[in-house]
């Protein structure tokens, strides 16, 4: 007998606005326009949002099928505005990969 329990990962029960909260906009990107014919799409996301809630979210909001999702926290850039330093936001984003067959069509709408 294992010492390890099997412990089930929580699946978040959303609401419509919830979702639309999580996913922010598509990332039309070059590179996230190469990841399209890996079956992946770039989404920005809310920084305080998990891989769970992500999956969801896609699941619902596109009826697709995902089968995993990475998460990256970019970094603001420091930049200067009329010679003065500034601090650009940090965001997140997610790359989403789609199960075989699934396809989201990021320039029309929801």
């Amino acid at each position: 007998m294992s010492r390890f329990r099997f412990i089930p990962r929580h699946v978040p029960k959303l609401s419509r606005e919830a979702m639309f909260d999580i996913v922010i906009s598509p990332v039309i990107t070059e590179k996230s326009s190469m990841n399209s014919e890996h079956n992946q799409v770039t989404f920005r996301v809310a920084l305080d949002a998990d891989k769970r809630a992500v999956k969801v979210a896609v699941e619902e909001l596109f009826k697709v099928k995902v089968t995993a999702v990475n998460t990256i926290v970019v970094k603001g850039k420091t930049k200067r505005f009329r010679g003065r330093p500034g601090q650009r936001s940090d965001y997140k984003k997610a790359i989403v990969t789609l199960a075989e067959g699934s396809k989201i069509d990021v320039t029309t709408g929801v």
